[in-house]
């Protein structure tokens, strides 16, 4: 059997950690640890990934790909209006982050506070992926204006930014306090900054 190509293994090794990263954080984590649940030898991180910032790096360039290509998908290809698609990402959002499986949780909440400090190269993909989002979520409050769902609503790349701080605010709260409430304030702020009514 011929040995897997080297993209293929450096994908095997971020897909395994991701969900031990949303569990135990990024310094808590051992590269053994990661490598003995990948099935990867112990000495062979290094020919994947330079040093473990750098597979931090990849970890996170990783994680917004998917992310933003789900985004995509959610945001312009799925049917209803521009409104409606995108309130379907805020209930999305909150049953993800309130589920205790750790697969589907917020990456950036979960790592941004630690490594920000620690790495000035991870603080930039996290800058860069979260912009990312954002431009996302304007586009669509942009096709929302444009298609008559969304109604007085403020300029489309401020109101963008404002929505998603609430909501990584509100996965964060959610995190200390372990209930749902900083959702459901999050939903009804969510509604009253898109000009939509309580039961939209």
């Amino acid at each position: 059997m011929n040995a897997a190509p080297a993209a293929e293994v450096r994908q095997h090794i971020l897909d395994t950690a991701m969900p031990i990263m949303l569990g135990k954080g990024f310094s808590a984590v051992g590269l053994n640890e990661i490598l003995s649940a990948a099935g990867i030898p112990k000495g062979s991180f290094y020919h994947y990934f330079g040093s473990k910032e750098a597979f931090g790096e990849a970890l996170l360039e990783s994680y917004f790909a998917d992310y933003v290509a789900r985004l995509d998908d959610l945001l312009t290809r799925e049917p209803g209006t521009a409104a409606e698609r995108l309130m379907r990402y805020w209930d999305d959002w909150r049953t993800a982050q309130s589920a205790d499986d750790p697969h589907g949780k917020c990456l950036a909440v979960k790592l941004g506070a630690e490594v920000c400090d620690l790495s000035e190269p991870m603080r930039a993909v996290l800058q860069r992926g979260t912009e990312r989002i954002v431009e996302r979520l304007a586009a669509c409050i942009e096709q929302g204006i444009g298609d008559g769902s969304l109604k007085g609503v403020g300029e489309p790349a401020g109101t963008a930014a404002t929505l998603y701080e609430l909501w990584l605010g509100a996965t964060l709260l959610d995190k200390i306090r372990r209930d749902r409430r900083p959702f459901d304030a999050a939903m009804v702020t969510t509604k009253h900054l898109l000009n939509l009514p309580p039961g939209a």
